[in-house]
């Protein structure tokens, strides 16, 4: 199927909007946006470099006490952390004691843009959770349930490295689909899919120890 961007809004089209869409359907309210961010890629990965200058990568644990063999940094009003107290967001980098690097104008601009063609108007995030994938990194089935603001979609942007998207239901053993993600791709779920169960199986490429997949998660987390 198609989109037409900025069908929902008022806002002003930029290059992407010149065209539509194409966009696979994973359920009601649910889309990946392909090749969406495609030539925004060299950019965005120029500003997640800046931002893990300020505010480096780091394995959180789990509450149980493992390490996610996901490495992650945040940037944006609040940022997610994971520790033996629980998942929440917080205003600062418990690492360094200093605020989360603010969002750059880059991620802002394509958070609200895809949010907008996938028919969520005004969509204004407040954290952005960086994820970097080495081949052996997971990311098992969750619900991202921690934000205060339900009513607003997820918008995840994918760079680097191909990966196989877990697209589940709304109860942890429901039955999930495997969805390849290239780079450029952007998935937005909201509404009735907003707290699908998802993760990811896998990351694809060869063993190259600089060969990663990046992440970008938007949320409203406040």
């Amino acid at each position: 199927m198609t989109l037409d961007l900025f069908a929902h809004t008022n806002d002003s089209p930029d290059s992407r909007a010149t065209q539509n869409v194409q966009a696979d359907e994973l359920g009601p309210g649910a889309f990946v946006l392909r090749g969406y961010a495609g030539a925004s890629l060299d950019a965005l990965q120029g500003d997640i470099d800046g931002v893990m200058a300020q505010a480096p990568l780091r394995h959180w644990l789990t509450p149980g006490g493992k390490r996610m063999s996901v490495a992650m940094t945040n940037c944006g009003e609040v940022g997610w952390i994971s520790d033996r107290m629980g998942y929440r967001y917080g205003t600062r980098d418990p690492l360094s004691g200093k605020a989360w690097p603010a969002m750059p104008a880059s991620f802002v601009k394509l958070a609200r843009e895809a949010a907008s063609a996938a028919g969520y108007a005004d969509f204004a995030p407040d954290a952005c959770l960086i994820n970097r994938y080495t081949l052996d990194a997971r990311l098992t089935l969750h619900q991202d349930k921690d934000e205060r603001e339900l009513g607003a979609p997820i918008v995840s942007v994918s760079l680097g490295l191909p990966a196989v998207f877990l697209w589940g239901g709304l109860q942890r053993g429901d039955r999930t689909r495997k969805v390849r993600l290239e780079p450029g791709d952007v998935v937005v779920w909201g509404g009735p899919s907003r707290l699908v169960y998802h993760g990811i199986a896998s990351v694809e490429g060869s063993f190259d120890a600089d060969a990663v997949r990046f992440n970008l998660t938007f949320r409203k987390a406040r």
